[in-house]
Order: C-alpha cells, then structure tokens, then sequence
C-alpha cells in the first residue's frame, strides 16, 4: 500500500473522506458495464467541495497516480472503471441543487445530485430540466455531463449537453476554471463547456454546473403502433422524423417486448415484430396535427395496429414498457448493451443488419432505443456459464459496431466509449483525428493521470 500516498491526502482532506475498505473499494471498482476490465483502486474519497476535488489533484498530480472521477456508477461504458493503485474520486456527496432561477430559466448543480433531483427542483417552480436518461431517476448530474447522456425527449429537445450553459471544472494540477456563464448566447472564446461535456473524466472534473430549464410542456398525446415486419417499422420512423418532429419516438423489438411482458405483463402484443412508441407535447390544434400525421406514417408503413391516447396515466404506462426495456432483458440473462447510431435514413438497414447478426452469431439480440434520432440499443442477451455463448455474444456485439460504422453511424451515440468501444474509437474517428484526441489530452492532463485508458 501507498502509505506516503494516504499520509498526504489525509493531511488535506478531512478524515471521514478517504475509505481504504477493501469490501467499499471492491463496490466502487466498475460500472454497470459488466464485461469492461477494471482494477483495484488503493483509496476512495468522497468528496464534499469543490476545495476537496483541488486537494486531490494536486497530491495526485505531485505523485504521478492516476485518479478516476465517479458518479452514482450507472454507466454503461467501463467509463468509472477504475485502474490498478488509483484513486477513485466520488463526487456524490457534492448532490446539492444551489440555485433555481424561474425568471432566467436556469438552475445551478453540484454533479452528486441525481437527474431526477434536478427535475423535481425545476417542477417546484413550474419548470422542466429536458435531458432525460433511461436512469434519470438514479443516475447522477456528473455522470450525464461527463458522457453527454440522451434519453427519450432527445429527439426534440436535444441531450445533456444543449441544456448546459456552464460549467466549474477542476484541472489536473487542481486548477479550477469556469466556463460559459448565464447567458444562453455566449460564443466568447473557445467553446470549453462542449469539450468538457462528453470528455468522460479525462480532461477535468466537474464540480458545479449551470443548466438550462425550459417552461412545461403542455399535456403530451402517446401514440402506439405495432408492425410486421422490424423494416415496416424503420421506414415509419424515417417517414414520421421527415413529416413531424415528435417530442418522443422510441421503437423495441419483438424479443424486447417478449422480455417486458415476461418482466412485467403490460398487455404488449408479443407477436408483432415491432413496436412504435411516439408523443407529441405541442398541445392543441397543432398536437392533434402531429399525432394525425404520425399515424398516416405508421399506416402507410404496414402497421397492424394504431391508436393513441391523451390520457396521462395510459401515457406513462406505455411509456413504462420503454424504460423497461433493458432491465426486463437483464432478467432474460447476462448482457452486453451496445449503443450505436446511424443516419435516420438507414435506421432500416441497421435493423435489419442486427437482426442477420443474431441469427448468424446464434444469440437472442432485443433490439430498443431511440429510433428518432437514430440511436439505438441492440442488446445480446446470454448464458454467463457458457464459454461458448460468451465468444459468440462478444462476436455479435462487435458485429454490431461494425454494421453501425458501415452505415456511416456511430460506435456511441449516448453511453460514452470508456474502456468497453475504446478498441474501435479510431476505427470511427480516423488517425487524424486520433491524433488531435491525444494533442488535447496531453495539453489539459500531461502526466495522463485523468481516468487512464479511456476515450482515447
């Protein structure tokens, strides 16, 4: 054990902060990405202020040893992992909301508290915080920031990073800078709050943030339709997306429905191929109108079944099918999540492509996601205790990445690259730009010690 190390962090930090509990160390290793490597930290700290992050960074700095930033741990990417004599650096304790501003339509974070905390903040003052991951109510602020998280209202209202005006950062060598600011135009030099949201822990570590609330949208209208064929169901998405713009269009297969129903039985047609879930929030004349348009999409495409409803709560129920969706797979065995997106032109072949993946891998693969952006989460599902089914599941997740590059998509649309796509972050990105990735790292975090191994 590092106990020089210990010694001095221990002089800066209070003494309830720093955890070297093998069994704690044990919990904070991973994400929930189960199959991505990690290693075995030396010390958690749980930091509770901005000063606590700058003590850590620059003893870590003094030192040469590696420090990985850590949110509520509900990645999906083997971004949190940590690395061999590491420090963990837990931000959940810095879970405060310090301001919401009704009249400038903002509100000021620390990156512990949890999405849904923000949204409910936001609620009190007849306000809505938009970004909405499918963890919105466990997963924390940092985490959403540090990955640019989605969620189901992105394809109107855009992801975590559009709802974000500033930013606190601290440095690699304990320097804190301030990004952006207040203002909702502020193009003032580089813009440093983008390139840290997203940048997953490796070139600082946010400690406070300034979001952007919005007024609440009107009543939302859900849609439901249910389809043949998985490619009937692509070309309504492409249709909808060229017609509309829906506040919400999620799609799920028919091994994802099979897996909810068996998980929670919700009345979802199991024999259907597809299944299309679609709002319109725009409320009146207007929000019949895109309602009426999408159904005409669906139709046209082949659906079987069409129908939609202005009741909230038949709403939400439906719209718990879809948040279902990964956790009812779980149940089905082990998995391994892939995150890829493709143009909204191709959301078709990619479909199909998953599934020719699936048969010839010879694994289950329950396809969901975002389908009106074009994001979505083919989901290999196996036996842990089978080698075999292992190798063949790993095959078909790589296959997947390499169908979504081919059509001119993405290895990661919102769960980061971490460790788990960090083998095929070149194969998207080019040597050029590989190259600029490391000129950017070298530049904010010289020594590497920010979350070693990740992204780039």
């Amino acid at each position: 054990m590092n106990t020089a190390l210990l010694r001095e962090l221990a002089a800066v930090l209070p003494s309830e902060a720093l955890i070297t509990d093998a069994d704690v160390l044990e919990a904070h290793r991973r994400d929930q990405a189960e199959w991505a490597p990690s290693g075995q930290p030396l010390v958690l700290v749980r930091a509770t202020c901005t000063d606590d992050v700058r003590a850590v960074l620059r003893v870590a700095s003094a030192r040469k040893v590696p420090v990985v930033p850590r949110g509520a741990g509900s990645g999906l990417s083997g971004g949190a992992n940590a690395t061999d004599g590491c420090i963990v650096l837990s931000l959940m304790r810095m879970n405060r909301v310090l301001e919401v501003d009704p009249r400038g339509l903002l509100a000021v974070v620390q990156p512990g508290v949890l999405n849904a905390e923000v949204k409910a903040a936001a609620a009190e003052k007849g306000l809505w915080y938009a970004p909405d991951p499918a963890s919105w109510e466990f997963s924390s602020l940092g985490g959403n920031l540090a990955t640019n998280a989605g969620g189901l209202c992105c394809v109107k209202y855009g992801v975590t990073g559009d709802a974000v005006l500033g930013l606190e950062v601290v440095l690699a060598d304990g320097s804190v800078v301030r990004t952006g600011g207040r203002t909702v135009k502020n193009v003032a030099g580089y813009d440093l709050t983008r390139l840290f949201v997203g940048s997953e822990g490796t070139l600082g570590v946010i400690t406070e943030a300034t979001l952007k609330l919005r007024p609440k949208p009107p009543r939302a209208t859900t849609l439901v339709a249910t389809f043949p064929t998985l490619s009937g169901a692509g070309l309504a998405v492409t249709d909808i997306m060229a017609r509309t713009r829906p506040s919400l269009l999620e799609l799920m297969d028919r091994a994802t429905c099979r897996a909810v129903e068996a998980y929670k039985p919700l009345g979802l047609d199991v024999e259907a191929a597809a299944f299309l879930l679609a709002r319109s929030d725009a409320g009146g004349d207007q929000g019949v109108a895109e309602i009426e348009a999408m159904a005409r999409c669906c139709e046209a495409a082949g659906a079987t079944f069409v129908t939609h409803s202005e009741d909230e709560a038949e709403g939400e129920l439906l719209l718990t099918a879809r948040r279902l969706a990964f956790p009812a797979l779980e149940r089905q065995g082990a998995t391994l999540l892939d995150d890829v997106g493709v143009p909204l032109s191709r959301i078709p072949e990619l479909l199909a492509a998953v599934e020719g993946i699936a048969a010839r891998r010879e694994v289950l693969v329950g396809t969901f996601g975002h389908a009106g952006d074009g994001n979505m989460h083919p989901t290999v599902v196996f036996d842990r205790k089978d080698p075999a089914a292992l190798a063949r599941a790993r095959a078909a997740f790589d296959d997947i990445l390499e169908a979504a590059l081919a059509l001119g998509g993405t290895i990661t649309g919102e769960h980061g690259v971490g460790v788990l796509k960090q083998p095929f972050l070149g194969r998207q990105l080019g040597e050029e730009a590989m190259r600029v990735h490391r000129r950017l790292k070298g530049a904010m975090d010289p020594l590497g010690i920010l979350n070693p191994g990740k992204v780039c």
